[in-house]
Order: structure tokens, then C-alpha cells, then sequence
């Protein structure tokens, strides 16, 4: 299925106007059908105490690797996600310094592309507080669809940043819990504070 095809058939489901093209109507009836009759920027209701439910394996390998305030989170996700309909996978979670700037080399000192433009200790993947998911069809990966955004929504609903919100790089698979102490402040900010904690030894959600 093609992706003008997709969005007729997302239109279609939702019940509004069917012409392959996703404006503001189809993504106000995305929103309505994944987060409810909400306003937007209203504070996102509470996760049930400790969501426990385990998702699939790949999942729950990347989930084990970040901050455990993240788990309840990133489980809620999937399970969301599911109950919509899209299949989702958590394919990446913590990073440590030495793997993000092995990242960091591909496609400057090493072969390939480039794929981020954070070093070791700039990247919020490297605190646990943050990871990314895999929308699937099957046991395809897809590493483009109209359907990131979806869960986009889901993500900020549940109180999580999503990276399809940011105005400079776009990255529609990532999100990330961000710690009360940093609300307001910018990534920058926030992540001088995680390095600053960590060397201190100071918890990251404190």
C-alpha cells in the first residue's frame, strides 16, 4: 500500500474527508481518535500505577536498558499504539558514550551516513531517559510512515517529548521522559544537567 493510499484509508476509517491528503482535518481526527476530546496542552493524565504489562521481546530487551522510570512509559506506548492498530517495537534505548560516538563517526571518520550529530554525553540516549521505536507491518520495518505521527500523539499524551516536535532536526522515532527539574530549559540545558548529575551522582529524576 502506497502512502496516498494509507492516508485514504486512515480518512476513510476516521470518517473525514477522503482525498489522500494529510492536512489539519485528518490530523485533528487522528488526535481525537488517539488521545480523546482533550485540549492540547492540557496536563496528560496519569499512567496506571506501574504499567507492568510486558510488550514483545525486542521490547522489552531495549525497555530493560533505561532508566526505570522510562519502563511504565515506553510499555504504555506500545500498548497504545496497539490498541489503534499500529504495531510498534522499541528498537533502541540506553547508549553509552562509546557507542554514541561510534554513531557519531559514521559517515565523518567512518563509512556510512550520518545518522546523529550528537557526540558521547549529548545525547539523551545516553542517561536512559530516552528511546526509539520501530513502526511494523508484519515483521517489516518501516522506516518511513504517516503513522510515526500517530504515535507521536500517543507519546505526548502520555508526558512524553517526541522528537516530531522539535523545530531544528525532526526525529519522529524518538522519545524521552524529561525530568521535572529540567521543564522550561532547553535540550542544550538539559543535558549539561544529566552530565553534571551523573558526575555528582546525583539521581536523574530527583
Amino acid at each position: 500500500m502506497n502512502i496516498d493510499s494509507l492516508i485514504r484509508a486512515v480518512q476513510k476509517e476516521l470518517g473525514c474527508g477522503v482525498d489522500g491528503k494529510a492536512g489539519p482535518v485528518t490530523w485533528a481526527a487522528i488526535h481525537r481518535r488517539v488521545c480523546g476530546d482533550g485540549v492540547p496542552g492540557e496536563p496528560p493524565p496519569k499512567l496506571p500505577p506501574g504499567t507492568h504489562q510486558k510488550v514483545d521481546a525486542r521490547s522489552e530487551t531495549n525497555i530493560a536498558t533505561l532508566h526505570t522510570a522510562v519502563h511504565q512509559y515506553a510499555r504504555a506506548l506500545v500498548l497504545r499504539a496497539a490498541d489503534i492498530g499500529i504495531t510498534i517495537k522499541v528498537i533502541s534505548g540506553l547508549r553509552s558514550y562509546a557507542e554514541q560516538d561510534a554513531l557519531y563517526a559514521k559517515g565523518r571518520t567512518r563509512p556510512g551516513s550520518i545518522v546523529t550529530n550528537a557526540r558521547g554525553g549529548y545525547s539523551n540516549h545516553n542517561f536512559g531517559i530516552a528511546f526509539d521505536i520501530g513502526v511494523f507491518r508484519g515483521t517489516s520495518y518501516l522506516a518511513e510512515s504517516p503513522q510515526y505521527k500517530a504515535v507521536g500523539a500517543i507519546g505526548t499524551e502520555l508526558g512524553l517529548d517526541w522528537g516530531g516536535n522539535w523545530t531544528s532536526i525532526k526525529d519522529e522515532p524518538h522519545f524521552q521522559l524529561r525530568p521535572k527539574w529540567a521543564a522550561g530549559i532547553t535540550e542544550r540545558e538539559m543535558l549539561a544537567g544529566l552530565r553534571q548529575r551523573i558526575a555528582a551522582g546525583t539521581a536523574i529524576y530527583a
